[in-house]
């Protein structure tokens, strides 16, 4: 079996999408696509767009199934119902509905927030060659094992990633973290940078640090 024949189709809706700007405003532009947490919406990192370069076009994406009040890209990796497959299709919907809006962008960034920096990574981890950078905040990389469609073998080190975290962080487990620390060390060219008194979240430095990161990684290359 081919390596495209082992994926299911997802059968999702269409996505739901929040831009920063108008289609008549986007060709030439770095596009930069934002990935929420589990059970959030394309709202929730919305309002960062205006603290991070204006030269960016901001996509905010809500995740293709409901949970709870909000969505999430796949189940909790602590659930019974969790599955490699689920990561698998979630990672095709976004690179799916991708291909239908990058054309004339001059650059696409992933930044993704909790499981959507696990969302963000396993994109990247699908496609090595087609993203600028990527920047996870409070999350993770999701544990492939030896699964081919995680390319990582064709990740050697130059795409910039930026991963915030803070050390009491009471959400993403020391496995997590261990793993995403080996996985990220060997694949990317890791800026790490660990906050005080954030847990969960998103403060203001870092904004201030991933701002910087997306200015010299991403717009003066």
């Amino acid at each position: 079996m081919s390596q495209a024949a082992a994926f299911h189709a997802p059968s999702f809706s269409d996505p739901v999408v929040l831009w920063s700007h108008e289609e008549n405003e986007r060709a030439g532009r770095p596009l930069l696509v934002m990935l929420h947490g589990y059970g959030s919406n394309e709202q929730d990192l919305f309002s960062l767009a205006e603290l991070l370069p204006s030269e960016f076009v901001v996509a905010s994406l809500r995740a293709p199934l409901a949970t709870g009040p909000g969505f999430t890209w796949f189940p909790l990796t602590a659930s019974i119902d969790y599955s490699l497959e689920a990561v698998k299709d979630a990672a095709e919907y976004v690179l799916s509905w991708l291909d239908s809006v990058k054309s004339g962008f001059s650059s696409v960034t992933l930044l993704g927030f909790s499981m959507g920096m696990a969302m963000a990574t396993s994109v990247l981890r699908r496609r090595p060659a087609d993203f600028a950078a990527v920047v996870g905040l409070s999350g993770f990389a999701v544990d492939a094992g030896t699964d081919t469609a995680f390319r990582d073998a064709e990740l050697d080190g130059t795409v910039p990633l930026f991963w915030g975290r803070d050390q009491q962080d009471p959400v993403i487990t020391p496995d997590k973290i261990e793993f995403t620390m080996g996985w990220a060390r060997k694949h990317t060219d890791l800026t790490k940078v660990l906050y005080s008194g954030m847990w969960h979240g998103i403060n203001q430095q870092e904004i201030g640090h991933v701002r910087e990161f997306l200015e010299h990684k991403v717009l003066t290359n």
